[in-house]
């Protein structure tokens, strides 16, 4: 017997997927990363650090998206909201002989004093009104586990950043296959009036848009290792 497939809902005013983020500029993705779901289900499961041995059993295993778009006032498929784009300073403002908030201000790896006293622009993008449907394929043997976990979530979900807050129960269903797991995605989509918009599947297929993204996490923890994958998007 296959292993189950999740159906994650992923639904909130602001969504962000960072794949290729550097620096000051923390980009995202029109979908939701492999790195980040994975993410999403060992924040649930409360298991920190690098977590090898439970990346490992999801590596090879499948993971689809469906995203759905909202609907006007008259009923009608919504145009797409644009990125959003918010500047922060990270590190401003605090009194560096102050011992308590000098703690807050950016330094190098080795404690220092960074160039410019420490203070940090950044600028963050976000995905608005997006809502997706994520078909995650997990081990049996951790499919109840799992289930448990996500319903009854040990440390908070976000969907890619602590700002991005669900407005819909994550966790909608486990199914045999993906197809299943899609039909219940629509059942939900529709009793929303929601759009189909685009589906992302693994693999290099025929589609619209190929990606190579590096988001398969090794390891988490302090130093984070992740492998490439191929994904393909196609318009619906």
């Amino acid at each position: 017997m296959s292993d189950p497939y999740v159906l994650l809902w992923f639904e909130a005013p602001l969504q962000s997927w960072g794949a290729d983020s550097k620096f000051g500029r923390r980009d995202t993705l029109k979908f939701p990363s492999k790195s980040g779901v994975l993410g999403l289900i060992c924040s649930a499961l409360g298991a920190g650090g690098e977590q090898t041995e439970l990346l490992a059993r999801f590596a090879t295993l499948d993971m689809q998206v469906i995203s759905y778009r909202k609907t006007n006032a008259k009923g009608e498929r919504r145009d797409k909201e644009p990125l959003l784009r918010d500047f922060q300073m990270v590190g401003s403002g605090y009194d560096d002989s102050n011992p308590w908030q000098t703690l807050l201000i950016p330094k190098t790896a080795e404690g220092k004093k960074a160039v410019g006293g420490g203070s940090k622009m950044t600028y963050r993008y976000y995905l608005q009104d997006a809502v997706f449907a994520v078909a995650l394929q997990v081990p049996s043997d951790l499919a109840d586990e799992i289930v448990s976990a996500l319903q009854n979530p040990h440390w908070d979900v976000y969907l890619g950043r602590k700002t991005c807050i669900p407005t819909e129960l994550v966790y909608q269903g486990i199914f045999d296959s993906v197809d299943g797991t899609f039909e219940q995605a629509d059942k939900l989509a529709k009793q929303k009036i929601l759009f189909k918009d685009f589906k992302v599947v693994q693999g290099a297929e025929e589609g619209d848009e190929n990606y190579t993204l590096n988001d398969v996490p090794i390891r988490f923890g302090e130093h984070k290792q992740y492998r490439d994958r191929q994904v393909t998007l196609s318009y619906l």
